[in-house]
């Protein structure tokens, strides 16, 4: 099927560090010559979307994940809703976005978060900066505190909406999804923690609403083997490894789409 005639919405999911996969699958399309025409992206896949509409290169994202080492004692809080504080990890955005709006991006980008006070969905305007929309879909529950804008509470946009894929329809003339979040293999000794546990609790909810989504896709990116994976992966090889996962799962989806 020849793509580069039509206009592509790419919706990525949640995940935690598992959306290094995202980063892969984008370099396997740009190999292709194919380019998203617009982006959808919730919590990991805000942070993939948002710098590759910015204009960094799928290598450069993953460079920049692994360029944040998450569980730095800086990063912890005692004051806030939460383990780590969101605030924590705001340079890391400013130093590459600065004041960036959403507007502003080459790529048309929807990003979402949850309004925890009004219980909705929120899907930030064009005037939102980058930087601070990103931070507010990626505060995970219970493991990253709620971020603040303009005095409005959010948290992770996968609460109501991990795989963010209506929010494009209509949009594009072909709507690829790529999700990162299949079940985790895990064993009773993995749930020693309230991460762990939160964590699971949260993938649970999410996949069982996000497969539904699917068929809304003309195609879904779905690499299983990262089941293997944690959403908290912090070692640099992992995520090699997770790059490598998006990029020949993207490979041999497109490779099937065409018999």
């Amino acid at each position: 099927m020849n793509l580069t005639s039509k206009s592509i919405g790419i919706v990525l999911s949640g995940g935690g560090s598992k959306g290094i996969a995202h980063a892969g699958a984008l370099q396997y399309l740009t190999e292709q010559g194919i380019e998203p025409s617009c982006i959808a992206g919730t919590s990991a896949g805000s942070i993939v979307g948002g710098l590759y509409a910015f204009g960094k290169t799928p290598k450069e994202i993953l460079e920049f994940f692994k360029s944040i080492y998450f569980f730095h004692w800086k990063h912890f809080t005692f004051k806030k809703a939460g383990i780590v504080d969101s605030e924590s990890f705001k340079n890391y955005f400013v130093d590459v976005f600065g004041e960036t709006t959403i507007g502003e991006l080459k790529i048309p980008m929807y990003i979402t978060a949850t309004d925890l006070v009004k219980g909705e969905l929120t899907i930030f305007n064009s005037d939102t900066k980058v930087a601070d929309a990103i931070l507010a879909s990626s505060s995970f529950p219970g493991v990253i505190s709620p971020y603040e804008i303009n005095n409005c509470l959010f948290s992770d946009g996968g609460i109501l909406n991990h795989f963010p894929t209506d929010v494009l329809q209509g949009k594009c003339d072909f709507l690829l999804g790529v999700y990162v979040s299949p079940i985790q293999n895990i064993e009773n000794k993995d749930l020693k923690s309230i991460k762990s546990v939160t964590s699971r609790a949260f993938d649970l909810l999410s996949a069982n609403n996000s497969y539904q989504k699917f068929n809304l896709c003309d195609l879904v990116i779905e690499p299983k083997e990262l089941a293997n994976y944690s959403t908290f992966e912090t070692s640099k090889t992992k995520m090699d490894l997770i790059f490598k996962i998006g990029y020949h799962e993207a490979k041999k989806s497109f490779e099937n789409l065409a018999t």
